[in-house]
């Protein structure tokens, strides 16, 4: 027997038109009331997705079309975020795969539709962007067939309906040259291809998928109804990963519907809910029946790639502008990510205000970092480490990612070369429409600081995107970062007549009359090793009047980092101090003295 219910994942690469395809949806199915106004990008309500125009955390919502309800799943289309796309896949029947018109199937499309066809759900593809330029719909369908024969899909998965339009514009239709004008086609086929939800009748059984929190019930536990009806008040066992079985209470039962929930005093199977009540959870936890508890498979989530030394903000301009500034705020503050974001992992050192932490790649790592720096919280993190691995024979493996360069046929050459000079190795080079499509083999060490100096050497048109594939022997040593650092000798405000003398050394992070600290990183050199500067000297100044040969001092405006960007350019022997306000890089010996007994040690 089956449910009037159809779950879905949105699975998309970044900035196909995932989320605004939602809105669309939202809007649609007529879940506001008239007066209500709702700006664009609807679920991506965190201001750090609204920023990057990405969404980072999965979300649900539900629509109701021809008496049969939609639960919508819209998750993330970065691979750094896999974790959150392979917990909320168990959530769903079927996936709508949306691809650009003319970018067609990205590779981190690729990440997500694997792990899709592996759990054996049903596709449903969107060919979107149809109105734009140069869009090949027909070639971009053809594509898409190849890589799910590639990722070895069913017959059944291979029959997939296949609609176009623009999510922008609010139509779908299932011939891309007849434009409609609504997306009934699209809601048509949710319908009639993706499996209803099943019902298993027996002992009940959920899997937590995921978790929200509020402030008058606490923890909020979320999945979907695996066998059996959840009652509310009833006594249920939460099954841990450690085999052990604890007694838990539901206290309250919600549906999702529409942008909100609903209390509702029980829930079947295939649908999914909110339970309030339950302590002491974590993702991946079974609620079963309390005499007969039977647990459910553990969700598998891909191993991390890359780690970071998180420590506590010891600058001298440590706690001016944070809250939170203490070892403990920083340990609380890190195994509290743990608990909803399980493709992060966190281990303690001997140190007790330093912290390893695993993540799976740069984005994954500077969204925490990011959102941290924004609750209130200073830090320092140091260089991005790739983790190592040895194989069965005791052979030293690397992660290895596949890259993907979009870029204008001038611009080829340079980045074919600044590629290989990272151990990368090409294995396509062909036209798309007025760019060249270039794909790499590359270690993720090649990465770091790669996108940098891709975007200086192309004027910055150049579309990187990369997924990681496997784990390979290692490639080597790669050359890193030749510049060397220019460091602050004083503490104090710049003065523009110094940095002015000074520009022939280099380039400067800092404008004049900007604070800096002894050991800060205010530059980089032109020439590979360190240099430390005075950049607080005044003018001397005289009795005499000026002739008016005085030459005014001209200074380059200083180089602006992003977070990532910081990240990936700090060196083995540099911190990166986060704060709510500021970014800066130093060393991590500040003390000029102590750098050259440390150094001559390492010789």
């Amino acid at each position: 027997m089956a449910n009037n219910i159809r779950n879905i994942a949105i699975i998309a690469h970044v900035d196909h038109g995932k989320t605004t395809l939602v809105d669309k949806i939202i809007h649609a199915s007529k879940i506001f009331d008239a007066h209500q106004h709702f700006d664009d990008l609807i679920l991506d309500d965190n201001p750090l997705e609204r920023e990057r125009g990405i969404t980072i955390v999965s979300k649900n919502v539900s629509v109701r079309y021809n008496g049969t309800k939609i639960n919508i799943i819209d998750t993330p289309g970065h691979a750094d975020f896999g974790g959150e796309v392979e917990r909320v896949l168990k959530l769903a029947d079927g996936v709508l795969l949306l691809v650009d018109a003319f970018e067609g199937a990205m590779p981190q499309t690729r990440f997500v539709l694997g792990k899709a066809i592996a759990l054996g759900l049903k596709p449903i593809v969107v060919v979107n962007k149809v109105d734009k330029e140069n869009c090949r719909p027909d070639e971009v369908h053809e594509q898409v067939f190849d890589l799910m024969f590639n990722l070895g899909a069913s017959e059944d998965q291979l029959d997939f309906v296949t609609l176009y339009g623009s999510s922008k514009q609010g139509w779908m239709s299932t011939d891309w040259k007849v434009k409609t004008d609504n997306l009934i086609p699209l809601l048509d086929a949710v319908i009639s291809s993706i499996p209803a939800a099943p019902t298993l009748d027996g002992t009940p059984q959920m899997q937590i998928t995921s978790l929200d929190y509020s402030s008058f019930v606490g923890r909020i536990a979320i999945g979907r109804v695996h066998r059996g009806t959840l009652k509310e008040g009833s006594n249920m066992s939460l099954m841990k990963a450690d085999g052990s079985v604890k007694k838990v209470k539901i206290r309250e039962l919600h549906v999702f519907e529409g942008l909100g929930r609903v209390k509702v005093d029980s829930v079947s199977s295939g649908e999914i809910c909110a339970v309030s009540g339950i302590e002491g959870f974590d993702i991946g936890d079974t609620l079963a029946d309390a005499d007969n508890p039977e647990q459910l498979d553990r969700i598998s989530i891909d191993e991390p790639t890359m780690n970071m030394l998180f420590t506590i903000n010891n600058s001298p301009f440590f706690g001016k502008e944070g809250k939170f500034v203490t070892s403990r705020h920083l340990r609380d503050r890190l195994f509290k990510e743990t608990e909803k974001n399980l493709a992060l992992r966190v281990e303690a050192t001997d140190k007790e205000d330093t912290f390893l932490v695993f993540g799976r790649g740069i984005l994954h790592l500077s969204v925490l970092i990011e959102t941290m720096r924004r609750e209130g919280y200073e830090l320092q993190v140091g260089q991005p480490q790739v983790l190592f691995k040895e194989d069965e024979n005791g052979k030293r493996t690397e992660p290895i990612e596949l890259l993907v360069v979009d870029v204008p046929e001038d611009s080829a050459g340079k980045v074919i070369e600044l590629v290989s000079m990272r151990k990368g190795e090409m294995t396509i080079m062909e036209p798309k429409g007025d760019l060249q499509h270039l794909e790499f083999t590359i270690p993720s060490r090649g990465l770091i600081g790669l996108r940098n100096n891709v975007l200086t050497a192309t004027g910055g048109e150049a579309i990187m995107n990369h997924r990681f594939v496997d784990y390979e022997e290692h490639k080597g040593p790669i050359p890193g970062r030749i510049a060397g650092s220019l460091i602050s000798l004083e503490t104090g405000a710049g003065t523009a007549y110094t940095i002015d003398k000074l520009q022939d050394r280099g380039s400067f992070f800092v404008d004049p009359g900007e604070e800096v600290y002894g050991g800060q990183v205010i530059g980089e050199h032109t020439r590979p090793n360190d240099l430390t500067v005075n950049i607080q000297k005044g003018k001397k100044l005289t009795n005499m009047r000026a002739s008016g040969t005085d030459d005014n001092a001209k200074i380059t405006p200083k180089r602006q980092f992003s977070l990532e960007e910081a990240m990936e350019y700090i060196q083995k022997d540099e911190y990166l101090e986060v704060t709510p306000k500021s970014i800066r890089m130093r060393k991590i010996l500040l003390d000029e003295n102590e750098r050259l007994r440390y150094a001559k040690q390492a010789d």
